[in-house]
């Protein structure tokens, strides 16, 4: 039995509350169990260098934990003068799952980030980040419809992400802190509604992994995404249009 009384093939009990935030373009609050993260889409009339004078916009992530996040105070990076290694992987891998679903010619030379909070860590911050992330990009894009800075919506697909992993030789959706420290193998999977891949990452963490426990992996990946999709759609409510209509 696991820590938290689920079956190997179920997801924490996931919540999400949207516009959490009100001076933010989009925003959101997303649980998955004891995770928590808030998420908001913001508006920027500029892009990076490299975009300048072509037209297209740019989206980008940033992703903090606060100090009381874990059960151990945890510094803040701006105290430290740079951000973690890991912190930097985190926030690229935001930045380019969420732009994976946009065309980014509609939005004009515009940037939107994407700035995931956790206000409480127990496994699956990035997953959750970018799961509450796209929550908080619909209900921007909205936004940009509304104040008549965009004709259509660029948003091509619906994504999400979950983590998967082998915890004591069994292949378990959706890992917690505790099964996640403990796990043989670590995996993170983010897809769109398509089925589609749109980044892997796995680690044997204790020891090298099968093609056969790979599979289960990917299996139980895509079933925990399909399910948070689902969650998704069911808290866009009128706004999945945005989605289902998008070219």
């Amino acid at each position: 039995m696991r820590p938290d009384n689920r079956g190997y093939n179920e997801l924490r009990p996931v919540k999400i509350i949207p516009n959490f935030i009100s001076y933010a373009s989009g925003s959101a609050l997303i649980e998955f169990g004891n995770t928590k993260v808030i998420c908001t889409a913001t508006l920027e009339d500029k892009v990076p260098a490299f975009l300048k004078g072509t037209g297209k916009g740019w989206l980008t992530g940033e992703y903090a934990m606060i100090p009381a996040s874990t059960q151990t105070r945890k510094t803040r990076e701006s105290t430290k003068g740079k951000l973690e290694g890991r912190t930097q992987e985190i926030q690229r891998l935001i930045g380019r799952s969420l732009r994976s679903v946009l065309d980014l010619d509609i939005i004009g030379e515009r940037t939107i980030w994407i700035d995931c909070d956790v206000i409480q860590a127990d496994g699956g911050t990035r997953t959750a980040s970018i799961t509450g992330g796209f929550i908080a990009l619909v209900h921007c894009i909205n936004w940009m419809i509304d104040h008549e800075m965009i004709e259509k919506s660029p948003i091509n697909s619906y994504i999400a992400a979950v983590s998967v992993g082998i915890c004591e030789g069994q292949a378990v959706l959706d890992m917690c802190f505790e099964e996640d420290s403990n796990a043989k193998v670590d995996m993170n999977l983010v897809m769109n509604n398509k089925g589609e891949f749109i980044e892997i990452q796995g680690t044997g963490e204790d020891r090298p992994f099968s093609l056969e426990e790979l599979q289960q992996m990917l299996d139980l990946g895509r079933k925990g995404i399909m399910e948070l999709i689902q969650l998704q759609k069911d808290s866009l409510g009128s706004l999945n249009e945005l989605v289902d209509e998008a070219p």
